[in-house]
């Protein structure tokens, strides 16, 4: 059972490795050739990954940078004068600046820390019952916009009320 099941293994081996059976004196081996960086349609893929984020190739680092939540111009542009860097296409960075980015960017708060940070300052605002708990507990905007005509984004689609009948005369 085992050698029917081993010889169109070993006939599909030799048709690729272009031997016979009958000439096993030398050991043969496959190689493939393998490359350093995947192509498709001749284009290098090449993902650099900064706080845990894959922030765009074609773009140049500043804007790049802006991918991760946390970073937004500003704090981008401090990074890069941190680093004495210059603002060039991200698929152009070396090994090295590459390193000295993901450094210089988990220095800050950034992404699940950041959003774990803000949702538990949100929980605690709710527990204490203060104003803009009581906001976010009711899904109103808490920072003083008008509700009359917006904040249809928080206060969701709009209810017809039932009964409310215009008069005609």
């Amino acid at each position: 059972m085992a050698q029917a099941m081993a010889t169109p293994l070993t006939s599909s081996l030799s048709l690729i490795s272009n031997t016979s059976l009958f000439k096993s004196s030398k050991p043969t081996s496959l190689s493939y050739p393998i490359s350093t960086q995947p192509k498709i349609g001749g284009l290098s893929i090449r993902c650099a990954r900064v706080g845990g984020v894959e922030i765009p190739n074609a773009k140049r680092v500043q804007y790049s940078l802006q991918y991760i939540h946390g970073i937004g111009r500003t704090r981008a542009l401090q990074i890069l004068n941190d680093l004495k860097m210059e603002n060039k296409i991200t698929k152009d960075l070396s090994e090295e600046e590459l390193i000295t980015l993901r450094d210089e960017v988990s220095k800050y708060m950034i992404e699940g820390d950041l959003r774990r940070f803000n949702a538990l300052n949100i929980r605690r605002l709710k527990e204490i019952q203060c104003y803009r708990g009581i906001r976010h507990i009711q899904g109103l905007p808490c920072r003083g916009q008008r509700t009359k005509n917006n904040c249809r984004t928080l206060k969701g689609k709009k209810i017809a009320i039932a009964g409310k009948k215009k008069v005609s005369k």
